[in-house]
């Protein structure tokens, strides 16, 4: 038991790291300094935070759909990224990086992880709207905004985060600069649909619970619908 919440506090030791020694936590990558430890721990630290977020949008519905949700939502974040990971890894091989494929791969999971913990930080707010609220879509339009805020906090640290991991200082990093901004375009767009194949993860109260939805429209139209519907234009 001691030894299980000893590796427990390891983990979360590693995130910590990320979050108040960033500077320092990136020099390691480059360094490739304990890129496994890094990967396990960001990998169980984030997937923990998305999981309790998914798992309290989901009790919107049923405690069926809340299970549904923890499970989907950490599934929705590392299934993008291991989608998208190889075209970043390979692109940058391509145009001269030397960093091997674990360095990448821990570079964006600290992306991952510090929208997971955002999430995380976020979950009274959206549990307290959950609870004083029965208007559907403005939940959905409020957490639309918090993942979009979120991941756009996200985002920028994998940005900003590249200036230390990544070789700058020979003639093919501006080149890789520029596949860095148009992945992460990329990366946006592919969790973007994806999340929208793996809903639901509210579902609608007078609904019977489902698995997944069919196939039908698409992100980017749900959400203008849901504001037509706010503003009372249907």
């Amino acid at each position: 038991m001691m030894e299980r919440q000893s590796t427990g506090i390891k983990y979360f030791a590693v995130l910590i790291g990320l979050l108040r020694d960033r500077k320092i936590f990136l020099e390691e990558i480059s360094q490739g300094v304990r890129l496994p430890s890094k990967i396990i721990s960001l990998l169980v630290c984030s997937s923990l935070f998305l999981a309790i977020y998914g798992g309290i949008i989901g009790a919107y519905h049923s405690w069926m759909q809340a299970l549904s949700s923890a499970v989907k939502l950490p599934a929705l974040y590392l299934i993008t990224l291991l989608i998208c990971l190889p075209a970043l890894y390979f692109s940058n091989i391509i145009f001269g990086s030397r960093r091997s494929f674990g360095q990448h791969l821990v570079l964006v999971l600290t992306a991952v992880s510090v929208t997971s913990v955002l999430l995380f930080s976020f979950a009274p707010i959206t549990l307290f709207f959950l609870i004083t609220t029965n208007n559907y879509q403005f939940l959905i339009l409020l957490n639309v905004v918090i993942f979009a805020a979120t991941g756009f906090i996200g985002i920028s640290s994998l940005y900003n985060a590249t200036s230390v991991v990544l070789e700058q200082d020979d003639e093919s990093s501006k080149t890789r600069q520029k596949i860095l901004q148009f992945w992460l375009l990329l990366y946006a767009f592919v969790g973007s649909q994806l999340g929208w194949t793996l809903r639901p993860f509210f579902g609608n109260p007078g609904s019977i619970f489902q698995l997944f939805r069919e196939r039908e429209g698409n992100f980017y139209l749900s959400v203008i619908q849901a504001i037509s519907y706010i503003l009372g234009f249907r």
